[in-house]
């Protein structure tokens, strides 16, 4: 079925290591209007894949900030850490394409395999994974599981509905990816893909800071079968120190004491009118509709 005759599901999917915080409700706010300007059905996912970075009441807290305002999913939200069946079943599937491989890499041979060839990592830069294990572990006991980037992939394309056209050679720019951890759990890129996959997710609207994701999950719908959903990737807030607002800076949570001032801050960020509505409902309905007009230039 072509992505244009499926029903609509989008998704909001916060990791439960802390409450939201602004940054957080500009992408809850942009999906849940993208998903009723378009008529469909708006999820909220639970990524706790992570488990060691989850915080107790993180879980409930969000729920809670998201229904004070009128963020309500359309089904039970559901949880990556009851997901790992799915995860294993993909996992096989890429196995007996020869997609996958066990590495047996740490970080400290990654960093050690290129200070050999002479190239020295940037600050801040992510090592590209130099494909150590690729043909085997040469003794090395398995330590995680990697996605052979196909070298058939030479650079992947795609449109962000925000952004407009995107591009990235992931073999030269990421390399072969992580899909299941050292230390047994899965790697955010599997987990995603297969639950967006399983919950029919036709849209999805995040955060900007998620954009270098895309090509490698892509890569990943390509090799599972599974139809690739529209990207939109919303502004990111900035604290006044100017960096992205996070829970790993420290980001304020979300006041939600008073819910339509949350929401116009982020109503504001998305360039939508920050006077719509006395209510949270009206502002909610106004918004809608605002983003619904502008779905004539954004598809």
């Amino acid at each position: 079925m072509g992505e244009e005759n499926r029903p609509y599901v989008g998704r909001f999917a916060p990791s439960p290591t802390g409450p939201l915080h602004a940054g957080s409700l500009v992408a809850a706010l942009a999906s849940w209007l993208d998903a009723r300007a378009h008529q469909g059905r708006w999820l909220v996912r639970i990524e706790n894949v992570d488990t060691p970075r989850c915080t107790a009441g993180a879980e409930a807290e969000i729920l809670r900030q998201l229904a004070a305002c009128g963020l309500v999913s359309d089904e039970t939200p559901v949880r990556q850490s009851e997901r790992t069946v799915l995860y294993q079943t993909a996992l096989e599937h890429l196995q007996t394409q020869d997609l996958a491989y066990p590495c047996g890499c740490t970080r400290r041979d990654v960093e050690a395999a290129w200070d050999r060839q002479g190239q020295h990592r940037a600050r801040h830069a992510e090592r590209v994974y130099p494909g150590t294990c690729r043909q085997g572990l040469n003794g090395k006991p398995a330590r995680a599981w990697r996605f052979a980037v196909p070298t058939s992939a030479k650079v992947c394309h795609w449109n962000d509905r925000r952004l407009g056209a995107q591009h990235q050679n992931v073999a030269q720019e990421v390399g072969d990816f992580i899909l299941k951890r050292a230390d047994g759990l899965w790697a955010y890129q599997l987990a995603v893909v297969v639950d967006d996959g399983a919950q029919q997710v036709t849209h999805v609207v995040r955060g900007a800071d998620l954009a270098d994701n895309t090509a490698r999950q892509i890569l990943l719908q390509q090799a599972l079968g599974l139809p690739s959903p529209q990207y939109l990737h919303t502004p990111l807030v900035f604290g006044p120190n100017g960096e992205k607002l996070s829970k790993q800076n420290g980001a304020a949570p979300l006041d939600v004491t008073h819910p339509l001032v949350a929401l116009n801050t982020a109503a504001a960020v998305l360039g939508l009118p920050t006077t719509a509505g006395t209510t949270t409902e009206e502002a909610l309905q106004s918004w809608t509709q605002a983003w619904a007009q502008s779905l004539q230039s954004r598809p």
